[in-house]
C-alpha cells in the first residue's frame, strides 16, 4: 500500500511538472511597466486612431482605466490594432495582455478559447435602422420591407422570429459579410438593415447622411460587452475585473474627475472605502491602496467616459439606455468595495 502511495504521488508530481506554468500576467505588466491592450481601429466612440495618431474611444479608456489602477497614471499602455469580432488568438498567445472587446460575452466563448470575459462595459443589442424616408419611428410600423442581415448568423435567427411574431410582412436580402451589408443599404437594395446597435451607429455617423436615417429603438436582443483576458490568471482578472467595477461605483457614489480632490474629504464610508482612506483593499489586488482614486482621476468615473466617447459630449449622443446606473432604470451595478 505505501509502495503505491509513493507510486502515486510520483506520478501526480511527475504530472504536475510536464503542465505548462500559467504566466502571471501582473507580475509580467509590474515588471515591463506597460499595458499591452488589443482594440480595432475605425469603431466610432469605442475604438480608433486619431488623425494625430492617438487613441481613442470607449474601450480604449477601459484599458486606460486598467493602467491608472496599476501605475498611477492613465498613459501607461501600448496599443495593438486587431481587426475582426472575434480577437481571441492575440490574448492566447501572450501577445497582449488585455482585449478592449472582442465579442459578446456567451458560455461558449468563456469555454472554448480559453479566455474570460471579466465584466460587463456595454450592454448592446441588435437593431434596425431605416431611411428616414420610410416614415416609421417604430419597428412595429414597418410592412413589406426588405431587409438585409448577415446570412446564418444569430442576426438572421433573431430578425426572423421578430418579424414573425409581429406578424410583419418582408422580404429577405442576406449577405455573406457585414460589410456587404453597407454596400447594399446605401444602394437602395433594402430598406431595412439590421445589425448590433453599436455597429448601425457606427455606419450611421461614416457612412450616411445621419439626418436621412432612423435607427428604430427596439432591440431584438441583449449583448454584454466587456474586455477580455485570459483564462486561468486569477489575479489579472481580479484587477481588470475590479478597475470596471470603480468606475461604476464612483458614478453612483457621485464621484467624478472634477471633484475627486473634495471627495477624499468625504465622511461617507463607502468613498472613503472605494477611494482608499479606510481600509486595504488594494493590497488584495496587487496594487497601491489608491487605485480607485488614481482611475477616477485618470478617465474620470464610467458616467464621464460614456458621455465623452458616447453621449452627450461626443457628438454621437448616443443615449444610456441599458448602460445607465441600477438606480435609475439601467443594468449597470457593481459590488461594493467592502
Amino acid at each position: 500500500m505505501n509502495g503505491l502511495r509513493i507510486f502515486l504521488a510520483g506520478l501526480l508530481y511527475a504530472l504536475v511538472l510536464a503542465m505548462p506554468a500559467q504566466a502571471d500576467t501582473l507580475d509580467n505588466v509590474l515588471e515591463t511597466g506597460i499595458v499591452r491592450c488589443g482594440a480595432t481601429d475605425g469603431h466610432k466612440g469605442f475604438s480608433e486612431i486619431s488623425e494625430d495618431g492617438f487613441w481613442k474611444g470607449f474601450d480604449v479608456d477601459i484599458c486606460r482605466a486598467v493602467s491608472a489602477a496599476i501605475f498611477g497614471v492613465a498613459n501607461r499602455v501600448d496599443f495593438s490594432e486587431f481587426p475582426g469580432p472575434n480577437r481571441v488568438a492575440p490574448l492566447q498567445s501572450g501577445a497582449v495582455d488585455i482585449m478592449a472587446r472582442s465579442a459578446y460575452w456567451t458560455m461558449s466563448r468563456d469555454t472554448k478559447f480559453d479566455v474570460q470575459n471579466v465584466a460587463v462595459t456595454y450592454f448592446d443589442g441588435q437593431a434596425l435602422m431605416v431611411p428616414e424616408a420610410l416614415g416609421v419611428v417604430s419597428a412595429i410600423q414597418l410592412s413589406d420591407v426588405t431587409v438585409c442581415a448577415v446570412q446564418d448568423t444569430l442576426e438572421q435567427n433573431r430578425v426572423e422570429r421578430y418579424f414573425f411574431e409581429h406578424q410583419i410582412s418582408y422580404m429577405e436580402s442576406y449577405y455573406e459579410a457585414f460589410e456587404d451589408l453597407i454596400v447594399a443599404y446605401k444602394a437602395g437594395l433594402c430598406n431595412v438593415v439590421t445589425a448590433p446597435a453599436s455597429d448601425l451607429q457606427a455606419i450611421l455617423d461614416k457612412e450616411l447622411v445621419a439626418s436621412e436615417h432612423r435607427i428604430l429603438p427596439e432591440r431584438l436582443s441583449i449583448d454584454a460587452w466587456g474586455p477580455v483576458v485570459r483564462n486561468n490568471d486569477d489575479r489579472w482578472q481580479n484587477v481588470v475585473r475590479w478597475t470596471v467595477f470603480a468606475l461604476i461605483n464612483a458614478e453612483e457614489l457621485g464621484v467624478n474627475s472634477r471633484n475627486i480632490d473634495t471627495m477624499v474629504e468625504s465622511k461617507n464610508p463607502k468613498v472613503r472605502r472605494l477611494l482608499g482612506l479606510d481600509g486595504k483593499f488594494g493590497a488584495p489586488l496587487g496594487i497601491p491602496d489608491t487605485w480607485a482614486q488614481d482611475i477616477i482621476r485618470g478617465v474620470g468615473n464610467y458616467g464621464e467616459i460614456f458621455n465623452r466617447n458616447l453621449g452627450r459630449d461626443s457628438g454621437l449622443s448616443i443615449a444610456r439606455g441599458k448602460n445607465e446606473l441600477w438606480t435609475r432604470g439601467g443594468l449597470m451595478y457593481a459590488p461594493p468595495v467592502r
